[in-house]
């Protein structure tokens, strides 16, 4: 899968499957994977037993039992939501006069500001 429109730190909001409606933010991208994190939703149970800790020889140990993670989500089942309109919306590219490429949100046209720690 080629660029991803949607970026950490980004606010979605799911459209299809159990937590269908419901906006987070994106913890993780995967555009190898077309695949994100969304801080909250897509809740998967994970079964875990205990382990030693590295480095105490046995001493300590993590606890078993059952975990939730956030499990990825298909990009495609996810629309980024305009800081601007705060509506669900498409994401379009634009090229401005330094040569930079931005994001568009294709409701309203203001530019989708980027993040500004890097």
């Amino acid at each position: 899968m080629a660029g991803m429109k949607i970026r950490k730190g980004d606010t979605v909001q799911v459209l299809t499957g159990k937590d269908r409606g419901r906006r987070g933010q994106v913890l993780e991208a995967r555009p190898e994977e077309g695949r994100l994190i969304v801080e909250g939703r897509n809740i998967a149970k994970k079964h875990s037993r205990p382990r030693p800790v590295k480095g105490t020889r046995g001493a300590q140990m993590t606890p078993g039992g059952v975990i939730d993670i956030e499990a990825p989500l298909r990009i495609d089942n996810v629309g980024l939501v305009c800081p601007a309109c705060d509506a669900v919306t498409r994401v379009g590219f634009e090229f401005l006069g330094d040569g930079r490429k931005v994001r568009r949100c294709k409701k309203c046209g203001e530019q989708i500001t980027e993040r500004s720690d890097g």
